[in-house]
């Protein structure tokens, strides 16, 4: 899609991820990396907010707007259903599976070999 000035930017959201972002990587820096965690670390991780924004911005500029988990839910039921209604369908007209062929080992084919036993 082409960029459209006019597209709505959701600010809000793009904070809420990036909320979320944060609190995820602190938590695995507190859990993984103890030992070598200092101020810096942090620093680099509330300088990330901007740079978040920026990108999120110019990809909703673009057209990018992400699934709510509420769409995909609501996407996931429809499925849900759809292969509901089809599989009732499928039951009721059940397709008999054809029976293999015979082998040496299910004893339907061939004659004995011409080696004798011992």
């Amino acid at each position: 899609m082409p960029w459209d000035s006019t597209r709505p930017v959701p600010w809000r959201r793009l904070a809420i991820d990036w909320a979320i972002y944060i609190g995820i990587m602190f938590v695995a820096l507190l859990i993984f990396a103890r030992d070598q965690v200092d101020a810096g670390v942090f620093a680099g991780l509330l300088a990330s907010g901007p740079l978040f924004l920026a990108i999120g911005a110019v990809l909703a500029k673009f057209g990018y707007q992400r699934k709510t988990l509420r769409e995909l839910r609501g996407q996931s039921a429809a499925a849900r259903q759809a292969k509901a209604a089809t599989s009732a369908t499928t039951q009721a007209t059940p397709t008999a599976r054809p029976k293999p062929a015979p082998t040496k080992r299910t004893s339907g084919g061939g004659g004995r070999s011409s080696r004798p036993q011992r």
